[in-house]
């Protein structure tokens, strides 16, 4: 499992009985998970005390219970800052989880920095939500081209960005379906040194047609596998599907990449440490592939 162990002002404190009581910063906030199938004793005082909860209803959905919340907070990764906020869905802005990602990939660009200063890595992060990769890739010095059918998260990214100190990187914002700019993109003869992917489970097209990521995953990385230049530097997929398991996603990147660029496939779960038990709450699953060629 690739763990995001690297956080200061993120932890999970506990999990229990289908939920997890998080500190984001100085505040606590009690959120489902399904995953948390255990029913242990709740011993930290947070589970009393949270700033805000949010509570599942069993016809789907739910609404937060706030205590002692603002609105908006930031909290840091390393260089990297997040502003904050609880919204619809039990979501804040940011899944912590990903930094383990975020860590493998800014190595990679990195490296490929140093052995050619004056050459770009061009990074394409589709379904790119507010940020959390883009920043990452920036700040590690690549070119970023940031891609995301809402155009609130894609404001939300912008403002991640200015608090990061990042307001003047060389990120191409793009409010757009992912699929059609990748289309485009290939049909125009840009090319990227890697793709980072965090697709939905589930949506519906502009007429109504049902996507799920099951069914359209595999033809998804085909076509992002075209606007890769001929010598890419990584390809990353993210999931959380419970379907979509990451021995899956290397099947797919193991037959589409390898084959053409050579390099390695790997795929497991990533998760966060919990600090009540010192073990680790599992929370999705990533496809790794990186090319082993010289940059």
């Amino acid at each position: 499992m690739w763990i995001a162990d690297g956080w200061k002002d993120y932890e999970v404190l506990d999990a229990s009985s289908k939920e997890k009581l998080e500190r984001w910063g100085d505040y606590m906030l009690i959120r489902p998970d399904p995953q948390v199938l255990w029913n242990t004793e709740r011993k930290h005082y947070g589970w009393k005390k949270p700033n805000a909860h949010y509570h599942r209803s069993s016809k789907g959905g739910g609404e937060w219970e706030f205590f002692n919340l603002p609105k908006v907070w930031e909290i840091s990764y390393k260089e990297l800052k997040f502003r904050l906020q609880p919204f619809s869905f039990k979501h804040t802005g940011l899944f912590p989880e990903q930094a383990a990602n975020w860590d493998w990939f800014t190595e990679l660009i990195r490296k490929r920095k140093a052995q050619n200063p004056d050459k770009p890595v061009k990074v394409l992060n589709l379904f790119a939500y507010t940020g959390g990769a883009t920043l990452a890739a920036a700040k590690a010095g690549a070119q970023v081209c940031h891609v995301d059918a809402s155009k609130g998260m894609v404001n939300w990214a912008k403002e991640n960005a200015a608090a990061s100190g990042l307001a003047d990187a060389p990120i191409r914002y793009i409010v757009d379906d992912c699929q059609k700019f990748v289309e485009r993109e290939i049909r125009r003869g840009n090319r990227y040194d890697a793709v980072i992917m965090d697709p939905p489970s589930y949506g519906r097209g502009p007429n109504g047609e049902v996507w799920k990521i099951e069914d359209a995953v595999y033809d998804l990385v085909k076509l992002c596998t075209e606007v890769l230049n001929d010598n890419p530097l990584f390809f990353l997929i993210n999931s959380y599907t419970t379907g979509l398991q990451p021995a899956m996603m290397a099947y797919i990147a193991g037959v589409l990449l390898v084959p053409r660029f050579g390099g390695t496939v790997q795929g497991d779960e990533i998760g966060l440490p919990v600090t009540a038990t010192g073990l680790v709450l599992p929370c999705g699953a990533a496809c790794r592939w990186q090319n082993e060629k010289k940059s």
